[in-house]
């Protein structure tokens, strides 16, 4: 079996997270169990971090080594892509931030985030 490139793996871990997120069920406007709403922001959040990590491989080539924090993350994207810069920013804030970190159940932040997190991965298809 190949091994997939990084924009397929992006997509299967946004994939993973979905399907984490459907078993959260849905309490009106809010997702009903926390425990998965944070697996699955966590999750998407990797496939976020997976993406901008391949771009900055793509951008600096031989001088990239892996962001140690999400202060470099946002200091380098700023030197490459403004855009990309602050769809990180949002995805960060709602699904690590609001998502796995402060646990909220809101499916419009957790939404959002994946709406963000998609449109990163979109920056390494090939």
């Amino acid at each position: 079996m190949p091994t997939p490139t990084p924009y397929q793996e992006a997509l299967r871990y946004l994939q993973n997270a979905k399907d984490t997120l459907q078993k959260a069920g849905k309490d009106g406007k809010d997702y009903a169990d926390i425990k998965y709403v944070k697996t699955a922001a966590v999750t998407a959040y990797s496939a976020v971090l997976l993406a901008i990590d391949e771009y900055l491989r793509q951008k600096e080539g031989n001088r990239y080594k892996k962001p140690k924090s999400i202060e470099d993350y946002q200091t380098r994207l700023a030197k490459q892509n403004k855009t990309l810069k602050s769809l990180l920013n949002s995805a960060y804030a709602a699904l690590h931030l609001a998502g796995y970190y402060h646990g909220t159940t809101s499916s419009k932040i957790i939404q959002s985030g994946f709406e963000d997190a998609y449109k990163i991965v979109e920056y390494i298809k090939n």
